[in-house]
């Protein structure tokens, strides 16, 4: 057999049993918005041949494309939601860099907003793209959304979404797929957020005014991320506008937000900075009643981005988050603060036309103080996790079939899980620890019908001495503590994570998707409040008394999409495989206990369920439809006779409607309604009387559960200016109604002690 390269192959097309490899050029560029200069990631580039056939490539994290193709007349075409789409034909006979501005679609209707501003080839995506359990929210989404006293937030829209549930009234806290809180990872500009909640979790740290992408994996998690065993929320920030100075704001009931952007040096650097604060603590000093007039209660935060285009080969990017809430009461001498602050150097790197890589430096901290120096035992006690980390992630664009994505990373950790300023004695010991990563993963198309992702991943974890190793025995009673000296090793784990993900399309419009995955998970929170307050969480490692948790899922999903109607519909099944699951002994005590791991069991868990989503993209009436049925149960040594108990986010039913009705081009009426099983609590069945006071006995772990829960949220915004493309400023109205018709949502349950007799 002969192999022929290159232009000289029709020469030799009649040849019997020639093998022709034609030579393969790259195009390659960004996708930029033109009002902004900003990057635009997902963006869709589909390049037609001359015979007909399609080659099809998307935008990476930052813009960047790059595609094989044999030489020859193509057409392009660019679409991306919210912007014209791009046509143009070229003829290609060496690379090509082709760099792109789209231009944001016009929403003058001259009767009505059909925000046809999504275009059809969405509904194509929705079936090509190799993605299961994956939300991808549109920012026009998260804000057109009801509002909380004007706060759009991104946290509220995801909660939502299929497989995704709250853990009760004004929590930011999430539960994905029957896994816990502390099992999602969440990530902005690719730092961690370890807290998500402002206000103790009526709003979220994510201000929408700078959140530029958002995307939620619910399964099929990509092996460049790892170190949570339920979903990834990653979501990024805007860089700024490259080409004019330009402002935005907003004053809520609640609290005000401002924004500022605008060039550096002009289509080269930008600049964003955006803010919110709270000021309800203001108004509060100006009661005539003293313990009003000093108490404080109020949040604040500040995001900030830079970029630098060095050349057509490497670019910077600098950005950073700092927020912070605040609750004091003066009279009582109680105090409690919490916060996140993270920082983000980034270097992006072209090697060639094929290799893109991104370098990433990157700094975490989240921490809390809790003070109640006015209460009988004084109690100070603070907690801190702190990351440093470096990865380094490479794209490179193999040919028109391949896309390969390999890297790694390493996050040192520096854990103070709890500490008390008047003794030490009740202080949880310190950690450092060390986890790193290696993975590769590749895209490929094996025909039009079928896509298949399949990579791997290796993660290490080790923890590190100066600190102290608790040997327990069987019993969990302390037989030691063994002390290690700094910078020696005193636990290591580790191990593969497999990740496999296909797509078989059916027909036109229809699909049918497949994945499995394992992730393995290092960190855990130690909580056993039922309030839904993550503010007093413990960040711990896995020890020589705690293993990594693991999880293995399988799902299954099929996808259609109506186009007449531009409805997008799916059903998605999981099961899930969880080891290594953390629960409480029964009256376990977490703040301020030195042997806090004496308290902790281990077991197995499973969670399964079907979810279902109808989403409407175009038209006057634009929302979705999701339903969840699902069950979420834990199997954990000692705890329910050793028997499988319903886990704390089992939720039977979960059902979400949100719609928005635009009655023009200035007027839209959203509403937002829940309704969801009640959470599972552990009840008392009866009580008894020590040393006067009530002592309750309960029943089997999570036996209970609160009232059915569900609540109506209305907005209406009212557009003050018709916003057109060269109008230099626009401004609206916003208000909305939270729990319409007033139901009282259960949020935990208390035994009063003045109560004897439990009928009362």
């Amino acid at each position: 057999m002969t192999i022929i390269f290159g232009d000289h192959a029709e020469a030799v097309v009649q040849a019997d049993r020639v093998l022709i490899i034609e030579k393969q050029f790259t195009v390659s560029g960004y996708i930029k918005e033109e009002d902004s200069g900003e990057t635009l990631i997902g963006v869709n580039i589909i390049f037609t041949d001359a015979s007909g056939h399609q080659s099809g490539v998307t935008t990476n994290l930052y813009g960047f494309y790059s595609i094989s193709l044999a030489k020859g007349t193509y057409q392009v075409s660019i679409s991306y939601i919210g912007h014209e789409s791009y046509t143009a034909s070229f003829d290609l006979h060496n690379n090509y860099n082709l760099t792109v501005h789209l231009k944001d679609k016009a929403l003058e209707l001259s009767e009505v907003v059909v925000r046809d501003n999504i275009e059809r080839q969405h509904l194509v995506d929705n079936l090509d793209a190799n993605l299961l359990g994956h939300i991808e929210m549109d920012i026009a989404d998260i804000q057109s959304a009801p509002a909380i006293m004007g706060e759009p937030d991104l946290v509220k829209v995801i909660q939502t979404q299929p497989g995704v549930q709250t853990q009760g009234e004004g929590s930011t806290n999430f539960y994905v797929r029957g896994g816990s809180a502390d099992q999602n990872l969440i990530l902005l500009d690719e730092a961690t957020v370890y807290n998500p909640s402002h206000l103790m979790g009526f709003f979220s740290v994510f201000n929408a005014d700078a959140v530029k992408h958002v995307e939620l994996y619910k399964s099929g998690i990509p092996a460049a991320y790892g170190g949570r065993i339920s979903s990834l929320l990653d979501v990024r920030l805007r860089e700024g506008n490259k080409n004019r100075i330009a402002g935005s704001g907003g004053i809520g009931a609640l609290a005000s937000r401002l924004t500022l952007e605008g060039p550096l040096v002009n289509n080269k650097s930008s600049f964003i900075v955006s803010g919110r604060r709270t000021y309800a603590d203001m108004f509060l000093k100006l009661s005539q009643d003293e313990f009003t007039r000093k108490t404080a209660i109020y949040f604040y935060d500040l995001n900030a981005k830079m970029n630098f285009e060095i050349d057509s080969k490497n670019k910077l990017f600098l950005s950073g988050y700092f927020g912070r809430d605040v609750a004091k009461i003066k009279t009582l001498q109680y105090g409690l603060q919490w916060g996140n602050a993270t920082f983000t150097s980034r270097w992006n790197h072209l090697f060639s036309d094929r290799l893109f890589a991104n370098t990433s430096l990157i700094f975490s901290q989240y921490d809390y103080l809790l003070d109640l120096g006015g209460a009988q035992d004084n109690v100070n006690w603070t907690s801190q996790i702190a990351d440093y980390s470096l990865k380094s992630d490479f794209n490179y664009y193999l040919n028109k079939n391949n896309f390969l994505t390999f890297g790694l990373q390493s996050v040192f950790h520096k854990l103070r899980p709890g500490e008390s300023k008047e003794n030490a004695e009740e202080g949880v010991p310190r950690y450092s620890a060390l986890e790193s990563a290696l993975y590769i993963e590749n895209e490929t198309s094996l025909s039009e019908k079928l896509q298949i992702t399949y990579g791997i991943r290796y993660s290490l974890f080790q923890t590190f001495g100066e600190g102290v190793a608790l040997q327990l025995d069987s019993n969990y009673d302390l037989i030691e503590e063994k002390e290690y000296e700094s910078g020696e090793t005193m636990e290591a784990y580790g191990g593969l994570e497999p990740r496999l993900k296909a797509r078989y399309k059916l027909t036109h419009g229809s699909s049918l998707k497949a994945s499995y995955s394992r992730n393995r998970q290092y960190l855990q929170v130690l909580s056993n409040l039922s309030l839904g307050l993550n503010v007093f969480d413990l960040w711990f490692p896995a020890t020589n008394n705690i293993k990594p948790q693991i999880a293995d899922q399988f799902s299954v999903g099929y996808f259609r999409n109506v186009e007449a109607a531009n409805l997008e519909l799916s059903v998605e099944g999981y099961y899930k495989n969880l080891q290594n699951q953390i629960d409480y002994s029964d009256h376990s005590r977490l703040l301020l206990n030195r042997y806090v791991e004496q308290e902790l069991r281990t077991g197995k868990g499973r969670a399964y369920g079907v979810e279902f989503l109808a989403k409407r993209r175009t038209g006057r009436l634009t929302g979705w439809l999701s339903y969840t049925i699902s069950r979420s149960e834990w199997k954990v040594e000692g705890i329910n006779n050793n028997n499988y108990y319903l886990h704390n986010a089992d939720q039977t039913h979960n059902l979400n409607l949100t719609g928005v009705f635009h009655f023009n081009y200035r007027v839209r009426l959203a509403s937002s309604f829940t309704y969801a099983t009640g959470r599972p609590v552990t009840l008392p069945v009866e009580s008894y009387t020590y040393e006067g006071r009530v002592v309750p006995v309960y029943e089997n772990r999570n036996s209970g559960r609160l009232p059915n829960y569900h609540r109506l949220d209305l907005s209406i915004e009212i557009d003050r200016k018709k916003k057109r493309q060269d109008a230099k400023w626009s401004s609206s109205w916003n208000f909305g109604l939270y729990n319409v018709y007033n139901r009282h949502n259960a949020a935990s349950v208390f035994l009063s002690p003045e109560l004897r007799d439990l009928g009362e």
